[in-house]
């Protein structure tokens, strides 16, 4: 009887003109061993999931003071999520000096700077140093001379039509005006700008990789330690809330911004990221009381919050000082 069988099934094979091609071990299985034998067979391997980056998301945050906002922009497709006051301004402090130092470098061409001016370029986006950095705003053509017209110096109104910012403006802090680090802007233009830094506009081919590793290599903490009166450690915020799947994928580029400012009363705390898929700005305004670490934490966690897909437990930001003010 089992011959009958072996030859039924060979004739079938042959009929189907090697369609069904059956083995003589296949064909002398019970019905139970050929089914297992069919459930064996190892299914199609899975594409990787895409790697892990930062996405337009929920965020909340137990937020304490008078100004809070934040924007992030995909580079890939251009489209900028965010706080719904995103356009809403406050004073950029620290965080323009890597706008200068771009236009600066942009504007020599193929030239090289000095070897002083491109210690002090340096200087103004690791350190945040103040010296440094006005040595290099005045080369790139600014002054502290009041605006005409209320509008911005030349060296803002560059940023503002070379990055198409919308919501820049020049500072309105009575006899601070011509100040650059008085200049109002939006967390939506932050990002901008960062992406005009990382794009290659705003530094010009010569320049660029040299700004965003300049951004990379940024030191220093908020500990006391690392604050000093004309410069201050600014390795801190956004880059805390990123975890290792995502800076493990290559450089982020930073620079912030803080000052405690006693006209108001409030520290102006802003931060900037940027890599290759994205653009993240946070800009704060709180109480000179809560200190700079609340800051960085803010920042911290918007960027956590932000991150796709989530990592479970493993958020790198400290979580409860936010929520004690």
């Amino acid at each position: 009887m089992r011959s009958r069988v072996i030859m039924v099934l060979a004739v079938t094979a042959v009929l189907l003109g090697g369609v069904m091609l059956v083995p003589a071990a296949y064909a002398r299985l019970s019905p139970g061993e050929a089914n297992a034998a069919q459930e064996s067979v190892a299914a199609p391997t899975p594409a990787p999931p895409p790697p892990p980056t930062l996405a337009a998301g929920k965020v909340s945050v137990n937020f304490k003071g008078e100004f809070f906002s934040w924007a992030l922009l995909d580079r890939e497709s251009g489209e900028i999520s965010g706080a719904k006051n995103m356009a809403a301004t406050s004073s950029t402090e620290s965080m323009l000096k890597v706008w200068f130092v771009a236009d600066y470098l942009r504007r020599l061409g193929d030239k090289e700077p000095p070897a002083a001016m491109k210690k002090a370029a340096s200087l103004a986006i690791r350190d945040s140093d103040d010296d440094a950095a006005n040595r290099v705003y005045r080369a790139a053509g600014g002054s502290y001379a009041v605006p005409a017209g209320g509008q911005p110096g030349p060296v803002v109104k560059r940023a503002i039509s070379m990055c198409d910012l919308t919501d820049t403006k020049r500072g309105n802090v009575k006899g601070y005006e011509g100040w650059w680090s008085f200049t109002r802007m939006s967390p939506r233009d932050a990002v901008r700008l960062g992406d005009c830094i990382a794009d290659g506009t705003a530094a010009g081919p010569k320049w660029t990789e040299w700004v965003l590793a300049e951004m990379s290599k940024v030191r220093g903490s908020t500990a006391a330690k690392d604050q000093k009166l004309r410069s201050g450690g600014g390795k801190w915020g956004i880059v805390d809330g990123l975890p290792e799947s995502i800076t493990s994928q290559g450089p982020v580029s930073i620079k912030n911004g803080w000052t405690p400012l006693n006209y108001d009363g409030n520290w102006h705390v802003n931060c900037l990221a940027v890599t290759e898929k994205w653009s993240l700005a946070v800009m704060l305004r709180y109480p000179q009381s809560s200190g700079l670490d609340y800051g960085s934490d803010v920042c911290a966690s918007v960027a956590a919050q932000l991150v796709t897909p989530q990592p479970g437990g493993a958020l790198k930001v400290p979580q409860q000082p936010i929520g004690k003010l």
